[in-house]
């Protein structure tokens, strides 16, 4: 298997973050983190809901059910039954997430996505972001403006009951998302601990580092044959 790919293993580092969650829905943003999502549940978390991000579950390139984004805002955010995969042009070294603009609020250089979902879904539940291009650009040590809540805010705020900040997965690796520092989880295969500590701005915990796996025979089978024959995933990576 020496001709894996790197869009490939970073689809295993996204099916690794649903591992353990048993039934919950699961709302992966971005091609790589839903077909990390699909081979997780095809493989060892198998009572994964799937959202399309809309109004449908989704199962197998099929709708197996029907629960409207006014639903999930009323009856699962707020219980905590939801891991959602969001993006971020922004992550500082306290976890806070930036996907609003680049710049000051009030006259910003760049406007982006805007606040969304990150101020409810990073108090209420379970969240993890995927980077495509890890960078200094990304990771900062302070954001321009907080959409997702770090882990200092959230106890300000009272709710770090409720707070669940889990990984980064990037295009070089993993990080483990943790109120006392950042992380290190895990390099990619072909990426080093210097590059990805030379495309962070803030110190990372370097503790204890390994590779991240790779696919097996079953899972690399599925990801080029069953989720992906067309190859998206390399128009990410």
């Amino acid at each position: 298997m020496s001709d894996i790919t790197r869009a490939e293993v970073a689809i295993i580092a996204c099916a690794e973050l649903f591992r353990g969650d048993g039934e919950i829905l699961v709302s992966p943003m971005g091609a790589i983190p839903s077909l990390g999502a699909r081979l997780a549940r095809l493989t060892f978390e198998p009572d994964l809901l799937l959202s399309d991000g809309e109004a449908c579950l989704i199962a197998d390139g099929r709708t197996e059910g029907w629960l409207p984004f006014r639903k999930v805002l009323d009856t699962v955010v707020p219980h905590g039954k939801r891991h959602v995969v969001m993006g971020a042009n922004q992550i500082d070294r306290h976890g806070n997430q930036n996907i609003s603009a680049i710049g000051d609020h009030a006259r910003p250089k760049k406007q982006l996505l805007g606040m969304r979902g990150g101020p409810g879904n990073t108090v209420n539940h379970r969240t993890s972001y995927w980077v495509p291009r890890h960078s200094r650009r990304v990771f900062v040590d302070e954001v321009d403006i907080v959409s997702g809540v770090g882990f200092a805010r959230a106890r300000q705020a009272g709710v770090a009951g409720f707070h669940d900040l889990h990984r980064v997965v990037t295009n070089l690796g993993v990080l483990d998302l943790r109120p006392g520092g950042i992380r290190l989880l895990s390099v990619h295969p072909g990426v080093s601990v210097d590059e990805v500590v030379a495309n962070t701005t803030f110190e990372l915990d370097l503790a204890d580092v390994t590779e991240t796996r790779l696919p097996t025979s079953e899972e690399l089978h599925l990801i080029r044959v069953v989720l992906d024959p067309k190859s998206l995933r390399d128009k990410e990576v």
